[in-house]
């Protein structure tokens, strides 16, 4: 693909956040991919681990030089990776448009019967030098590909699904998914490139809106309040308390630890 300036499959690395990390700082143009089969130090939001089995999912970093994008926006980088392997799951498990949902701020989850809303996949973006000449942004994701239920960890069976298990397979090609994926994000780019933003599709992406949403703060601080919409100028989630409904007040994906929806499920980005 044209707008891959590098990419490489390897079998086994500390973090692909890392790999990516290394290259841009060594002056790889964007857009650079590596994926693993394992990561021995893989991590997510707020300092949390993030493990997978050997070949059960599929971990990408992507590496960009976003000069071409406002520092208010960088946020929309991580979105259009997320929405981009979201229209590749949905593809490659041959699952119904619209089947894989967005959880704010770009966790990958679907319903599954009996379960409720289960984590998919989870990201974790990074940055340094935004605002300057020289702005990196790497996008990491971590994809539950080809986990059979029977496989999951036992104290995440019931809050975790897969692609394969989605497609009731006992496995998913995952270069078929990173494929599809790299086709589905080239135009997501090139519209970001382009100071234009996929924003409609997106937001029907979104599960969050219209939901009760339980809110834990980093200083252990809690609140339940109404999911309303996402502002897609800032990406903030917009909330409502229900005793104040004329309240509409934006959260940063900063200024929260946790995002829980009423079923108990709980789901943190994370690569």
């Amino acid at each position: 693909m044209a707008f891959v300036s590098r990419f490489e499959w390897q079998p086994v690395v500390g973090s692909t956040n890392d790999v990516v990390s290394g290259w841009l700082a060594d002056g790889v143009p964007e857009v650079c991919f590596a994926v693993a089969d394992e990561q021995t130090a893989g991590r997510g939001r707020s300092g949390r681990t993030w493990t997978a089995r050997r070949g059960a999912a599929l971990l990408l970093s992507a590496g960009f030089r976003p000069t071409w994008l406002g520092e208010e926006h960088a946020w929309r980088i991580a979105a259009a990776v997320a929405l981009a392997m979201a229209e590749a799951g949905d593809e490659i498990a041959d699952l119904a448009p619209g089947t894989i949902r967005l959880k704010w701020p770009n966790d990958l989850v679907a319903e599954v019967p009996g379960r409720g809303v289960c984590k998919l996949a989870g990201v974790l973006g990074e940055s340094v030098g935004l605002g300057g000449s020289d702005p990196r942004v790497v996008v990491g994701i971590g994809v539950n590909a080809g986990w059979p239920r029977g496989a999951f960890p036992p104290e995440l069976a019931d809050s975790m699904t897969s692609l394969a298990e989605l497609a009731g397979r006992d496995e998913l090609d995952r270069r078929a998914l990173a494929e599809a994926f790299l086709a589905r994000l080239e135009p997501l780019v090139e519209e970001l490139r382009g100071g234009r933003f996929a924003a409609a599709v997106w937001l029907a992406r979104q599960l969050t809106n219209g939901r009760p949403v339980r809110l834990e703060r980093p200083d252990g601080a809690v609140e339940t309040l109404l999911a309303v919409g996402v502002d897609p100028e800032t990406g903030a989630l917009l909330v409502r308390d229900p005793v104040a409904p004329d309240d509409i007040r934006p959260v940063l994906v900063g200024e929260i630890r946790h995002l829980r929806l009423p079923t108990g499920n709980s789901v943190a980005a994370g690569v």
